[in-house]
């Protein structure tokens, strides 16, 4: 069975390097720096002639996960505007004060995405990964209609988080697809892949050249542009075939 190849760009150049190399899907973001915010409507018209699903991330702001109802109304326009762009998905996500999913939000949202002309599939981001009980917060995010979680495991980096991938691949059997993601690079890959996840999700950045110290001093870089390196997402696809064929 093939193994999916997800790449998060932030760019026109990620786009075109991230299909280049062999994604099979793209996450589209602003600022993957803080994590990932929504990308223009600009870059998402560019996407949409893209030849492989896009999904956007429908986030309107750094910091945590908890929304006031106008921020969630942003969200909620984004995911229309995914859906009129024509976008395969959207990659979303909400908390509560004490971290679990907001689910009221959260449906609200999944009721949006069900509701354009043709529904978008349906990603929850790793606000997952604070949740105080995974296990519960797996059984609401199928209970809500998504049809995948981006989780590293509950901890900052996937590759130490492998055993509650592994809980979570068992638990969510055919019912949700687990999609692994943070830090996964060449190196990782093989031991997130024991954990029985089939997607995974990878920025695939390489610095590109000598950081402008004019630029840094007036504050327009922190240091040298990351950006998608269409080499390393092909070593990531080559990868998952060998280990699909094994």
């Amino acid at each position: 069975m093939r193994r999916v190849l997800e790449v998060c760009v932030e760019d026109i150049a990620g786009i075109d390097a991230a299909i280049a190399g062999g994604a099979d899907r793209i996450e589209l973001c602003a600022a993957l720096a803080v994590g990932g915010l929504t990308p223009p409507a600009s870059l998402i018209a560019a996407a949409a002639a893209a030849p492989v699903p896009v999904h956007l991330l429908a986030r309107p702001r750094d910091g945590n996960f908890r929304y006031t109802d106008a921020e969630a109304a942003l969200v909620a326009a984004d995911i229309r505007a995914a859906g009129e762009a024509g976008l395969a998905g959207v990659v979303i996500g909400a908390s509560c004060a004490d971290h679990r999913l907001d689910a009221d939000m959260l449906a609200d949202w999944v009721a949006v995405a069900r509701s354009v002309a043709r529904p978008l599939s349906l990603t929850l981001h790793r606000a997952f990964d604070l949740c105080p009980d995974p296990l519960a917060a797996l059984e609401t995010a199928i209970a809500l209609g998504f049809d995948r979680i981006l989780t590293s495991g509950c901890t900052p980096k996937a590759i130490d988080g492998r055993a509650t991938l592994a809980a979570l691949v068992a638990a969510a059997g055919a019912r949700i697809t687990i999609l692994a993601g943070s830090g996964i690079d060449a190196d990782t890959l093989p031991a997130i892949l024991a954990t029985g996840v089939r997607e995974v999700h990878a920025s695939c950045r390489s610095p590109q050249g000598a950081p402008d110290r004019q630029e840094i001093a007036f504050g327009f870089q922190a240091g040298a542009r990351l950006a998608t390196d269409a080499a390393k997402v092909a070593a990531l696809r080559e990868l998952l075939n060998v280990q699909a064929s094994a």
